[in-house]
């Protein structure tokens, strides 16, 4: 073996390699991307579970977004007070008061309550079922379908479908809203979680077709809204509507619901 050709070859895979790792070198250098050292901090504290509740593609989104001051220090629902507190510190900035939020399904109509025109044999999922004739086979048009289609869609397993309707966990709830966009019917709604008075119906119908409809539907007759000394119970499209920012909890309009609909 010629050594001299063995040398030649050593130096030459060695100058290469060292070549190499200096141009690597100079160009991480030269391309590096800043990381804001509050973005890395941020995400340190988020949660993780990367559920998309804050309208961002997972924490890391959000933790760009809040660093930049395109998203508020306490925009993730499932964090709640104590991480939006700890992210104001990393930013400088004052929490503020933080809403301690849950999902609400608006519908009180399980299996013996509501009526139902036919019997269903298919394709699971509230959206293949809203698709069937007259919106499924429950008579109210409006109410839950109890297919589970937001059960599915719940990554806190927060939401069960119970006789036939949605009843969400609050415990275990975390508002990130997934329940709300996958129910096909809009019922679901984030209110406070102390929120003490709630319209379990989203019927739009006059009267007389939700009790055809639905033993435990609103009627809009407008009692809860006299009863109301505070301005925060309204019928809007023949069903109650309640402002939690006035709503004192009084209880006067649940007293009043000749359907017990106010829970």
């Amino acid at each position: 073996m010629n050594i001299t050709a063995v040398i030649i070859a050593a130096v030459i895979v060695g100058g290469t390699g060292l070549f190499i790792g200096v141009f690597l070198g100079l160009a991480g250098k030269k391309f590096a991307v800043e990381v804001d050292e509050r973005e890395e901090a941020i995400l340190g504290v988020l949660p993780g579970n990367n559920c998309g509740g804050c309208g961002y593609a997972g924490c890391s989104g959000l933790a760009a977004a809040i660093a930049k001051g395109e998203a508020e220090v306490g925009s993730c629902p499932v964090g709640g007070a104590p991480v939006a507190a700890k992210i104001g510190e990393i930013m400088g900035v004052s929490a503020g008061e933080q809403i301690h939020e849950v999902a609400f399904v608006k519908c009180g109509g399980t299996c013996e309550q509501a009526a139902t025109d036919y019997e269903y044999h298919g394709i699971g999922g509230c959206v293949m079922v809203n698709m069937m004739q007259n919106g499924g086979p429950k008579t109210c048009t409006y109410g839950c379908l109890g297919e589970g289609t937001c059960v599915k869609a719940c990554p806190f397993d927060a939401i069960h479908i119970v006789d036939g309707v949605a009843v969400v966990d609050k415990e275990a709830c975390k508002a990130c809203g997934k329940c709300v966009a996958a129910c096909p019917r809009k019922l679901i709604e984030i209110v406070p979680y102390d929120m003490k008075h709630l319209v379990k119906c989203n019927s739009k119908d006059k009267g007389k077709d939700v009790m055809k409809a639905c033993k435990v539907g609103c009627i809009g007759c407008k009692m809860c809204e006299k009863a109301c000394q505070f301005d925060a119970v309204k019928v809007l499209d023949n069903v109650a509507h309640i402002d939690s920012e006035k709503c004192t909890g009084c209880g006067a309009c649940a007293a009043k619901c000749p359907k017990k609909v106010i829970l």
